[in-house]
């Protein structure tokens, strides 16, 4: 079965642009949970504009589900995952200005600096996961780095889908396959939502895990967080349900 992690960002965001603790961070994040989310993201940026260094600090003894931190592997952000230690870390490319990630790792000239990194937190019992691109070059290189997991960014396949969805999905099959054939667990995040989400999933079936944070937030403002949840739940199980491969 493939994962649900909701990305809360979104929810800290909301928080902090009035001050005080409305919404509360930590209930929105049990209730994902109890709503059937198997995890929750988040992805504290330098400047704390959405999730605060202390609300990673507040939801570990909170949470059941998998806790995946993801971020820039900074010296303060590698402190950070060392002292909380969740059960993931995702390492993104981002540099300190960017709105949002916006690509993904290049294994190649990064390769010592991820090995190094993803060493250390291996070696206190995280399960690492680099967020990457379709190239297949780059997913190759990866195995040196020494990552569990490989996130595929799919801004490019959510930019394609309505215009032409099996043109779009191509890449991001053969990068499935080649991560598949490394022995790599499969991830994927970045503007999948409700429309796009389940034909991703039917093609790709060794996915493992799903990041989702801006659509679904929002479709919560209209559906409600617990109906939301189940319907992007729904989107990761309805083709099997109905003997679909």
């Amino acid at each position: 079965m493939t994962r649900l992690s909701v990305n809360i960002n979104k929810i800290a965001t909301l928080r902090n642009s009035r001050g005080g603790n409305l919404p509360n961070l930590l209930t929105v994040a049990c209730d994902c949970e109890k709503f059937g989310a198997e995890g929750i993201t988040i992805h504290p940026r330098p400047d704390e504009r959405h999730i605060r260094y202390t609300d990673a600090h507040a939801l570990k003894p909170l949470l059941k589900a998998e806790f995946n931190i993801e971020g820039y592997p900074s010296h303060k952000f590698i402190e950070l995952v060392l002292r909380i230690r969740p059960e993931q870390v995702t390492l993104v490319p981002d540099l300190p200005n960017v709105l949002t990630s916006n690509q993904g790792w290049d294994t190649v000239a990064n390769k010592e600096f991820l090995k190094d990194v993803i060493h250390k937190l291996k070696d206190n019992g995280m399960r690492t996961s680099i967020f990457m691109e379709t190239n297949l070059k780059a997913i190759e290189a990866a195995v040196k780095t020494g990552t569990d997991c490989i996130e595929l960014y799919t801004e490019d396949y959510a930019k394609q889908y309505h215009k032409d969805k099996e043109a779009a999905i191509v890449p991001y099959v053969k990068a499935a396959k080649c991560a598949k054939d490394l022995g790599f667990e499969l991830h994927a995040g970045h503007d999948l939502n409700l429309d796009n989400l389940e034909y991703f999933h039917k093609e790709i079936p060794s996915l493992a895990e799903v990041s989702i944070g801006h659509a679904l937030i929002s479709d919560a403002l209209y559906f409600g967080l617990e109906k939301t949840i189940h319907m992007y739940k729904q989107c990761l199980n309805h083709h099997k349900k109905n003997g679909k491969k």
